[in-house]
């Protein structure tokens, strides 16, 4: 038998000022755009803006519906579109941020299995990694690629085996 361990580095910052300049306003356009999330059930407004190798930002945020799976998370909206429109233009970093009523969460929150697995073939799409920025009100996290929140995970080897 074997073990196995995996870890994950996250940067941590105290405020949104210690981000570059390009984050913090990526940062901005994700807070933004909370404000077009369609959130009647959970009140859980989740905003997403990402930014491309071309400098182009795009944004998302979550569409609920009642048939809950019907439903879709801010990143993939961002990610999706993006893939769409730009199918040659590697996506750079994606910032995440969500508010409950008026109020921004506290602590960043993470995507969900099937983001991180979209932002995995993202990234394996385009053969570069995608810099995660997770905020919260009082804190940001920062992560250097998709592969760090998804270490096993599914891909196209998978189906050629």
């Amino acid at each position: 038998m074997k073990k196995k361990q995996f870890t994950i580095d996250i940067f941590e910052y105290d405020t949104h000022s210690e981000l570059s300049t390009e984050d913090q306003k990526l940062l901005e356009k994700a807070k933004e755009i909370t404000q077009n999330s369609y959130a009647p059930y959970s009140n859980f407004h989740v905003g997403a803006a990402l930014i491309l190798e071309n400098g182009e930002i795009i944004t998302g945020s979550n569409q609920e519906n009642a048939a809950y799976p019907s439903g879709l998370c801010a990143e993939r909206v961002a990610l999706f579109w993006a893939n769409s429109q730009y199918p040659d233009v590697p996506v750079k970093a994606i910032a995440i941020t969500a508010r409950k009523a008026q109020k921004f969460i506290e602590k960043p929150v993470a995507p969900c299995g099937a983001c991180r697995q979209v932002l995995l073939e993202t990234e394996m799409r385009f053969n570069q990694p995608i810099k995660i920025i997770l905020a919260g009100e009082n804190r940001v996290d920062v992560i250097e690629n998709a592969q760090s929140l998804l270490p096993i995970n599914f891909d196209k080897d998978a189906l050629d085996s």
